[in-house]
C-alpha cells in the first residue's frame, strides 16, 4: 500500500524554497510515497520545481483546518515551532507526526526547537531527527525556459513583506542611477509596491516601462530572476528566488540576521548588516537596514563584477 504523506508549510515563497532540503530528503526517505504539500495555491509554479511533491493542497496560513484529504499515514510539521500547526496536523489523524516538541503538548513526541538556527537548517534537522538524512544546501532548482526578453538584466527589487525589511526608495534610487549607466535594469516588486519602484525609477531616471513591479505573475518573476546577471533586493523571497537558480545577488539584511535567513556561502552571493537586530515585522524600515549606505551596495556589485560576474 503506497504510504501518504502530507506536508505543512503554509506560508510564502521563501518559506518555501528554504523548506526545499527539507522536502528532498523526505522524499529520499520515501521514494515511493505520495507526498502532498499543504502549502499557497500561488506557489504552484515552484512546487512543481521542486521535484519532491505529488500534490499541493491549497492551504494559506492557520486560519482554518487543513482541507479534507486522502488518507495520512505521516504528517511532517514544515511550518513553524507549535502547537497551532502541530495541532493542525494532528487533526488528520495520522499514523506518524514529525514536529518539534512543544511544552503545551506534552504528548508528542519530537526534537526541540532552537530559534537560533538557520531556516533550512531547522527542518533538515528535524528530519534528521526522524532518521531521514538532509542536506540543506539542496536549494537549487533547475532554470526554466524563459523569452529572453530580459536575459543579463540586474533585477532591483524593491520590497518586502513588512516595512522594517525595505530599504529607503532614496538608497534603491541612488543605486539604480549608476547601475543604469552601464547595463539594463529593471524594478520588480508586487502590485502594491508598483508606486514604490516607480518613485525609484522616477528618481535615478528610468524610464517607466522599465518598472515590472506589479505587471508580472509568479512564473514571470522566477524566469527573470534565473536568467537575471544580477539581484539587488532586501531579506525577501526574491533573494531565496536567487539562491536556487545560482543568481549572484547582494542582499541587505536587518532586523532579521543572515544568520537565520541568509544564502549559503557562496562567491555569488554578499550579504550587507549592520550587525543589529529587531522586530522584522515593524512598520518602518529598520534603523539597521536604513544605515546600509548605498556606497556599500555599489562596492559589494563591484567586488561581484570582478570575482564572478566578468571572472
Amino acid at each position: 500500500m503506497t504510504v501518504n504523506i502530507l506536508v505543512l508549510r503554509a506560508l510564502g515563497l521563501g518559506d518555501l524554497l528554504t523548506a526545499v532540503p527539507a522536502l528532498r530528503g523526505l522524499r529520499r526517505g520515501y521514494p515511493d510515497a505520495h507526498i502532498t504539500l499543504a502549502t499557497p495555491d500561488h506557489l504552484r509554479p515552484l512546487v512543481e520545481q521542486i521535484g519532491s511533491v505529488d500534490r499541493l493542497l491549497p492551504v494559506n496560513g492557520l486560519e482554518a483546518r487543513i482541507p479534507r484529504c486522502d488518507r495520512v499515514d505521516i504528517a511532517v510539521n514544515l511550518h513553524g515551532a507549535g502547537p497551532q500547526s502541530t495541532r493542525l496536523l494532528a487533526d488528520t489523524r495520522p499514523r506518524e507526526l514529525i514536529t518539534h516538541a512543544h511544552p503545551d503538548l506534552p504528548g508528542v513526541a519530537g526534537p526541540e526547537w532552537q530559534a537560533d538556527l538557520h531556516e533550512t537548517r531547522k527542518w533538515t534537522r528535524l528530519l534528521e531527527w526522524a532518521d531521514m538524512p538532509a542536506d540543506p544546501t539542496d536549494l537549487h532548482l533547475n532554470r526554466p525556459h524563459t523569452s529572453g526578453r530580459h536575459d543579463g538584466v540586474i533585477v532591483v527589487h524593491v520590497g518586502a513583506a513588512a516595512a522594517a525589511r525595505r530599504w529607503p526608495e532614496s538608497g534603491f534610487a541612488e543605486v539604480v542611477a549608476n547601475l543604469a549607466c552601464s547595463a539594463e535594469v529593471v524594478l520588480t516588486g508586487n502590485e502594491a509596491e508598483r508606486p514604490s519602484a516607480l518613485a525609484v525609477a522616477n528618481a535615478a531616471g528610468l524610464p517607466d516601462e522599465q518598472v515590472l513591479a506589479g505587471r508580472q505573475d509568479l512564473t514571470e518573476l522566477v524566469g527573470l530572476i534565473a536568467s537575471a546577471r544580477l539581484v539587488i533586493c532586501g531579506d525577501t523571497g526574491v533573494a531565496h528566488l536567487a539562491t536556487a537558480y545560482q543568481t549572484s545577488s547582494v542582499v541587505l539584511f536587518g532586523p532579521t540576521p543572515p544568520s537565520l535567513w541568509g544564502p549559503p556561502s557562496s562567491p555569488r552571493h554578499r550579504v550587507l548588516w549592520s550587525g543589529t537586530t529587531g522586530d522584522p515585522h515593524g512598520d518602518t524600515t529598520f534603523p539597521g537596514l536604513a544605515a546600509i549606505r548605498p556606497e556599500q551596495v555599489l562596492a559589494a556589485v563591484d567586488d561581484l563584477n570582478r570575482e564572478v560576474l566578468h571572472a
